[in-house]
């Protein structure tokens, strides 16, 4: 759906407003996150792409017009505004896929306030979704340890067909092998994958018919689930005697298992497949897989293949959503941009004002050392001493010339007058580029307990700048 009514009530509410006060200035919004889900230690940020193919499009038709009429709330010459509209607005962002931490502004829009307030509510939706699935497929590959490749599964456990969609696309930008949506593998190019379910076994009269009938029309791809009635006994049993005969031919075959205690079925499942003469058969695991049963079971040496995961992959489990948020960072003033800054009793949720960009530093093997948010206008350069401020305290360090040999900024633009500047790429080059990226940061970063917090800093002038406002406030506060 490309519909701009794709919006929450509050942002048509206010962009009236703004149109009937004329009070439509040039501003500059950050979309980003404040704590990094599954108590992990980052996201992949993903959804960017897919959000600007839809901007091109986003419209408000005729009969959107004629709904909002009907609600008697809206002005004529309003809706006559919005019969015209589409985003106008220029993107700067973090490449799709790329690791990124709390605080940093992950997309920096620039455009004009009704054009923002209207894009607010589709834009997370978009990333925030896409986001948390991206980093859940992520950490669950990372929990394999090489192990096996995981399999998104999530069709009918996702919320509604858009989420599976979308869910499916984020799970292999965060490194899942295949798709069982036939949808999303056509739209996204994705390799489908699919076996049997219980029922295929159920409609035969034994399992080794099921078996033997099922590899007669897919002998490349025989897997077969054994855990219908009994798993180590007819079920293991028969998909030995039809792999034999497909050994015979030159062929290979899998099983699948799919309850049971996925430690210790797979041990004998193992050792009876060795010793019938089957080493080359794979096992394949499913049932509510999560990235800390994974873990477990890679740390047991279990004897597993592949992961097909559902639920908890493109649900996010026991995350529901990403928290990230879109706030106002600067308008403009007399042809300049003025920053703006949003002060709350929890200094988390005071936000960097002005117009702002990210640097990533990097050390002589391509390994992130931390990110510095500064000014759009600050230089950072390479070969100096540059000082870190904490965001929320006083404290700060020295990154040494010595530590790091390259800066790079995060934010580019990739959206230029409501237009993308480049064609989106291929899912699998991203998916690459993603591996490559998770490649340079410490393990400690990426571990699922406890991982060590990546530094995300601010620069001297912007925490000056965020001071100096917020004391002004405070000021304020007290002559009231």
């Amino acid at each position: 759906m490309k519909s701009a009514l794709i919006t929450d009530f509050y942002e048509l509410t206010m962009a009236q407003g703004y149109f009937l006060k004329k009070h439509n200035p040039r501003v500059v919004f950050d979309m980003f996150y404040r704590t990094n889900p599954f108590r992990g230690g980052y996201i992949l940020f993903v959804g960017i792409e897919d959000l600007m193919q839809k901007l091109m499009d986003f419209r408000f038709s005729d009969e959107d017009i004629a709904y909002l009429e009907s609600l008697n709330y809206f002005k004529k010459d309003f809706l006559s505004y919005l019969k015209t509209y589409h985003f106008r607005g220029d993107i700067w962002a973090f490449e799709e896929g790329c690791p990124a931490f709390p605080g940093e502004p992950l997309i920096r829009v620039e455009t004009d306030l009704i054009d923002a307030q209207i894009i607010e509510s589709f834009l997370l939706n978009t990333v925030n979704f896409q986001s948390l699935i991206a980093t859940k497929a992520s950490r669950m590959v990372h929990a394999t340890r090489g192990q096996g490749n995981i399999m998104e599964f999530g069709l009918r456990r996702a919320q509604g067909e858009d989420g599976a969609l979308r869910a499916a696309r984020a799970s292999f930008i965060g490194g899942t092998k295949v798709t069982s949506n036939t949808y999303a593998a056509k739209v996204y190019s994705i390799p489908p994958a699919g076996t049997m379910a219980h029922s295929w076994v159920m409609s035969f009269d034994s399992e080794e018919e099921a078996f033997r009938e099922y590899a007669s029309i897919f002998p490349d791809n025989s897997v077969f689930l054994i855990d219908t009635y009994d798993t180590l006994g007819s079920g293991i049993e028969a998909a030995i005697k039809v792999g034999l005969e497909m050994k015979k031919k030159g062929k290979k075959i899998g099983v699948r298992i799919d309850s049971g205690d996925l430690s210790y079925l797979p041990k004998v499942i193992r050792r009876k497949l060795d010793e019938s003469g089957l080493e080359d058969a794979t096992i394949c695991v499913s049932n509510d897989l999560t990235e800390e049963i994974i873990s477990t079971l890679v740390s047991d040496k279990t004897p597993i293949d592949s992961w097909g995961i559902g639920t908890h992959l493109v649900t996010g489990g026991s995350q529901a959503s990403l928290n990230g948020v879109y706030k106002l960072a600067a308008r403009e003033e007399n042809g300049v941009f003025v920053p703006t800054i949003k002060v709350s009793n929890s200094f988390e949720k005071t936000t960097n004002p002005g117009v702002k960009q990210v640097w990533r530093f990097y050390d002589g093997y391509r390994n992130a050392l931390g990110d510095l948010i500064t000014l759009s206008d600050e230089e950072v350069p390479v070969g100096e001493d540059v000082v870190f401020y904490h965001p929320s305290t006083d404290d700060s360090f020295v990154m040494k010339k010595k530590n790091y040999r390259e800066v790079k900024p995060m934010l580019t633009k990739q959206m230029e007058n409501g237009k993308m500047i480049s064609s989106p790429r291929p899912l699998r080059a991203i998916q690459e580029r993603v591996a490559e990226l998770l490649s340079g940061f410490d393990e400690s970063y990426k571990r699922q307990i406890n991982p060590h917090i990546y530094k995300v800093s601010l620069s001297k002038k912007l925490k000056d700048m965020k001071t100096e406002m917020i004391n002004e406030f405070k000021e304020k506060t007290k002559e009231v």
